[in-house]
């Protein structure tokens, strides 16, 4: 059985992030945003990693730009990208792109390409 996917065309925000070593605070911000972003019209949802050196990638993704657009107004949300530049990151790179196609495959669904 594969993940409920949502029907293209979507967009998704890629969030990465090289981390400082201090944590002070960051772990309480980053579930907050969590939870402030699954609230906001448009989300779709969320998938994040980060390794032990600190690198970390999160995707967001959304219907619709505007959707993406006001998230990034929300003041909350930039009361957070404030204090990590401040505070948490040595550098950060975002990028939106639009998801045209996607598909699943796990291996409970056998060996047969998900796309046939």
């Amino acid at each position: 059985m594969t993940p409920d996917l949502p029907e293209p065309p979507y967009y998704a925000v890629i969030f990465t992030s090289q981390r400082k070593a201090v944590q002070d605070g960051y772990a309480d911000t980053a579930e907050r945003m969590v939870a402030l972003a699954a609230a906001q019209h448009g989300y779709l949802g969320a998938e994040s990693t980060r390794g032990a050196d600190g690198l970390g990638i999160t995707v967001s993704y959304w219907r619709t730009p505007e959707d993406i657009a006001r998230w990034r107004r929300d003041t909350e949300h930039q009361a957070a990208r404030d204090t990590g530049r401040a505070r948490w990151y040595e550098r950060y790179t975002l990028r939106v792109a639009r998801v045209e196609r996607a598909y699943a495959w796990e291996r409970s669904d056998g060996t047969q390409d998900p796309q046939t």
